[in-house]
């Protein structure tokens, strides 16, 4: 999911990450988790919790409500809700995230199901409705 707030999320860490300066003269294709190309660690978890945020994003706006609106909807402050918009989203909890989804009016739904054989390990995937 390459939205506005994703984005924005990978640059802030970029910058923070003690990566080597990024040569512009030649393209790499993505593993099409950029927290993953960046050499964060827990890579699946910052993809999940950055496309939750982006959702909340999404409401936000398609509700037009402000910071302040949506804080008390979601039962924090606004400079908390300011954070989350601007890709700062270390200290809350994927399960958080989710819950401020149902503040704002959105169903979660969760599926577990096998992986298929051809590969060892599950992922996580989020998808929008």
């Amino acid at each position: 999911m390459a939205t506005r707030a994703v984005t924005r999320i990978v640059q802030r860490k970029a910058r923070r990450a003690d990566a080597p300066p990024v040569d512009h003269s030649s393209v790499t294709r993505g593993s099409g988790n950029v927290f993953a190309d960046i050499g964060l660690p827990n890579p699946e978890e910052h993809l999940a919790k950055a496309q939750l945020v982006s959702m909340i994003d999404d409401v936000i706006r398609d509700r037009g409500l402000t910071q302040k609106n949506a804080a008390a909807l979601m039962g924090i402050d606004q400079p908390k809700v300011s954070h989350l918009l601007r890709g700062r989203f270390h200290g809350f909890s994927t399960h958080r995230l989710l819950e401020f989804l149902n503040a704002l009016g959105r169903d979660v739904e969760i599926v577990v199901r096998a992986a298929p054989k051809s590969r060892k390990r599950g992922r996580l995937h989020i998808a929008a409705a």
